[in-house]
């Protein structure tokens, strides 16, 4: 083992330490959590370093990133049950790229890129290139800044039932990024897409969304107090110089 897969080790026991404490702190069991170890500054090599510390879940953000660490790990023992998910902005040229090869797309940020999403995978669908529609995740700007994507709370609310109608995707749930070095309106943020998913299951009884997707290294312990089912961490995964609180 070199040193750097020892200092990954540990990391990622302290990680596990602070997960367990935010949820015994917010009642919950983990059962309800995913951690995502977020390689979009890594190469292979630290992936499979991730791999061999117990890390299945990892997020990228860029399609042609994602193709090739798919495309390098294909085979490898140790990399038979991961998953990538794509979890930056994604662009309509490329989504044929990501349909098939990401488990869950995490950035639906609009109707459009929704209604895009869907259709071509409708098609890969009829042509038997998908075996069900794709997983996604609704990308919420819970804090309204002006520098983040995704739906208007009050957009979604309106146009829910437009999504529900796409065949080609199947939306597990919401993602939300919070205002970063504010951990106070990171928890308001938190909170808020757990109450947005909760008026929304309210308004369509036969909605289910069972994943929220916030919480990252600076703030995941916040997040799981407030109900995040995934975190997605980056920094405090890889680099062994990052600070925890």
């Amino acid at each position: 083992m070199t040193d750097y897969q020892d200092q990954i080790r540990r990391r990622r026991e302290e990680i596990l330490s602070r997960v367990d404490a935010a949820l015994t702190r917010a009642g919950r069991s983990w059962s309800d959590v995913k951690i995502m170890a977020v390689s979009k500054t890594v190469d292979t090599g630290r992936v499979l370093d991730a791999i061999h510390a117990g890390y299945r879940l990892f997020g990228e953000n860029r399609p042609q990133e994602l193709v090739r660490k798919l495309d390098a790990l294909k085979g490898a023992p140790e990399a038979a049950d991961i998953r990538f998910d794509m979890i930056g902005n994604l662009q309509t040229n490329k989504i044929n790229a990501v349909l098939g090869r990401a488990a869950c797309i995490h950035s639906i940020s609009s109707l459009h890129l929704a209604e895009a999403v869907s259709s071509r995978a409708a098609r890969r669908l009829e042509q038997g290139e998908l075996a069900a529609p794709q997983p996604v995740l609704i990308e919420v700007n819970v804090s309204g800044e002006a520098s983040k994507s995704g739906f208007d709370p009050d957009e979604l609310r309106s146009c829910m039932g437009e999504l529900r109608e796409l065949r080609g995707i199947r939306i597990e749930g919401l993602m939300t990024m919070a205002p970063r070095g504010d951990k106070h309106r990171a928890r308001e943020t938190f909170a808020g897409l757990r109450g947005l998913r909760d008026e929304l299951l309210a308004a369509h009884p036969a909605l289910e969304l069972p994943e929220l997707s916030c919480g990252m290294s600076e703030d995941f312990e916040v997040a799981l107090e407030e109900g995040s089912t995934l975190v997605r961490l980056g920094r405090v995964v890889f680099d062994p110089s990052f600070e925890l609180e």
